[in-house]
């Protein structure tokens, strides 16, 4: 697996990316529909990363907003259906919390659809916490949050 910087709009990702946004059209109601568009993973506040495998398909992709100097938000956390179960969430996940940010949060739905995901965010030390930045309480979504050693 390889992890590098690409910009969301090559073609793959952008695939990949509206297939996201339509399984979360279908399963959240759009008031509770967070996940950004294309464009908005092109702002100066947002790194975005592939993961790729050994011939260049891509397996994954994930994006990291800056809220401040300090903390991060998770966004875009999409692995290819082909290769789930491979470890491509936990290499991102990990590669992740190699920025210099001290606390990473995210937001992720409280439907059952989600529970592989709230899985792994716990394996990884997020928990629970409250809504975070602009976000809103909202019976559909989860928010989780962990600090990092500076």
């Amino acid at each position: 697996m390889h992890i590098r910087t690409q910009d969301p709009a090559t073609p793959d990702i952008t695939a990949l990316l509206n297939q996201h946004l339509s399984e979360m059209r279908s399963i959240s109601p759009p008031e509770s529909k967070h996940a950004l568009d294309i464009e908005s993973l092109r702002t100066p506040d947002i790194s975005f990363w592939s993961v790729r495998d050994d011939d260049g398909a891509l397996m994954g992709c994930g994006a990291l907003k800056q809220l401040d100097a300090t903390h991060a938000e998770i966004k875009s956390m999409r692995t290819d259906p082909a290769h789930r179960r491979k470890g491509v969430a936990a290499s991102l996940l990990a590669h992740i919390r190699l920025h210099q940010f001290t606390r990473l949060s995210l937001e992720t739905g409280a439907q059952d659809h989600f529970v592989p995901a709230r899985a792994l965010y716990t394996r990884f030390g997020f928990t629970i916490c409250a809504p975070f930045a602009s976000y809103q309480e909202d019976p559909n979504s989860v928010f989780m949050t962990r600090t990092l050693q500076p």
